[in-house]
């Protein structure tokens, strides 16, 4: 076996930043990052998007090249499937029988798009949109549809939905998004900016229907080639796009004994309840002050967990505390969100909804507790300053285009 070093398994957005963390931070042992993948660390946003759209090349979606890597002393290894943690002789049972050892381990799984539990959704055709190869899949498919003039059903009015629906619409497919409840993002956005989104997509001729209630996917020799729905009615597909969520890679931790609870259960620094073994990114749930747990699901998450349990196997503290960000892209507006809106219980509109550059603030009594801005990037970038020092506007002033919120930071 290899001599015992730190052994990071996935090499996505928090396993690449945990291992140069490792090395900025000192650390000289071995470094070795797993992935699952035949490819080496890549960008996920795009593949929504550019990649899917055929804007950008392999090359352009490299994260980091293998070659780089091994310059800073880290070693990657594609194609391998972790089996087993035995905690007790801190060693890795991988798939193709081997064994590796580690001092410190660093979980950094992921998650997985939760499928879709009918008949007929295994089919050909019906798609998840997580991985490198399935973005390539869906845009196979989809290419064959515009060809053939099928029409794409995406099921999921989330951001991955919205960003593929988007992305087809610009390509010139027909699109139609179900979603099961009443609005789009309902989970995470106010009911203005939900209609107001629902607006954007209709009049880019995407077809929306809310309230959705899918029974089954059809099927025949090419695969797919409808959606039924409850009421009996069959909606027309040459390829379905399935976004309803995603589910936390925490089975590896849970086989182990490690505390889980919808995600790898992590404090502030990343530790997990086994003091050599720190996670981060898409896989963990993070256990807050007051006892609640947080899963958060983006690239700013995964890169500073990624630092914050780097630092934990070095044995200093580095918490990741500061406020959340999230960006979506669809069309030619680019929504930005800073901060959670759960438990909002107001809202203030800051700029022109109509012409399409504004910012919605998110109140929870007198306590500002999220912005979302759509082509606003100063509204953003304030608000991350206003909520990190804990300053709120009023209502009143945050939808006062005239008033200054940045002097209230002075």
């Amino acid at each position: 076996m290899t001599a015992p070093g730190i052994v990071i398994v996935g090499a996505g957005q928090a396993g690449v930043q945990a291992a140069e963390a490792l090395r900025a931070g000192g650390y000289e042992g071995s470094i070795t990052l797993l992935g699952d993948e035949p490819h080496g660390p890549y960008h996920r946003p795009p593949l929504s998007k550019a990649w899917l759209a055929g804007e950008m090349d392999a090359a352009q979606l490299v994260m980091r090249a293998p070659e780089m890597l091994a310059r800073k002393g880290i070693e990657l290894r594609t194609g391998l499937t972790v089996q087993r943690i035995d905690r007790d002789a801190k060693t890795l049972q991988l798939a193709d029988g081997s064994a590796l050892p580690y001092t410190g381990l660093v979980l950094a799984t992921g998650a997985t798009p939760r499928a879709l539990p009918l008949t007929g959704g295994h089919a050909a055709g019906v798609l998840p949109l997580r991985s490198r190869a399935d973005a390539s899949a869906i845009a196979e498919r989809m290419a064959v549809c515009i060809e053939q003039d099928l029409p794409i059903v995406v099921i999921g009015g989330g951001f991955i939905g919205l960003e593929v629906a988007a992305t087809a619409r610009k390509k010139g497919a027909r699109v139609t998004v179900l979603e099961a409840a009443p609005r789009l993002l309902g989970r995470v956005l106010a009911p203005v900016l939900s209609d107001w989104y629902a607006s954007l997509h209709r009049s880019h001729g995407v077809q929306l229907m809310l309230n959705a209630q899918v029974a089954g996917i059809e099927a025949d020799a090419n695969g797919v080639s409808g959606v039924k729905l409850t009421d009996g009615s069959v909606l027309p597909a040459g390829l379905v796009v399935v976004g309803i969520g995603v589910v936390a890679n925490d089975q590896l931790a849970r086989d182990a004994g490690l505390a889980c609870d919808r995600g790898i259960v992590v404090d502030a620094c990343g530790r997990t309840s086994d003091p050599a073994i720190v996670a981060a990114g898409d896989c963990t749930a993070r256990r807050l002050a007051d006892g609640s747990l947080l899963r958060l699901e983006s690239v700013q998450n995964a890169t500073e967990q990624g630092k914050s349990a780097a630092a934990a196997l070095l044995g200093q503290d580095r918490p990741f505390n500061a406020t959340p960000w999230f960006w979506s892209d669809q069309y030619d507006r680019k929504l930005q969100m800073a901060g959670l809106s759960t438990g909002a219980d107001a809202w203030a509109v800051r700029g022109d909804m109509a012409g399409g550059s504004f910012s919605v603030y998110h109140f929870q009594g007198d306590r500002l507790l999220a912005v979302d801005s759509v082509n606003a990037a100063k509204d953003h970038l304030q608000a991350r300053k206003l909520l990190d020092a804990g300053v709120s506007p009023t209502p009143w002033q945050a939808g006062d285009v005239s008033f200054d919120l940045g002097g209230l930071l002075k």
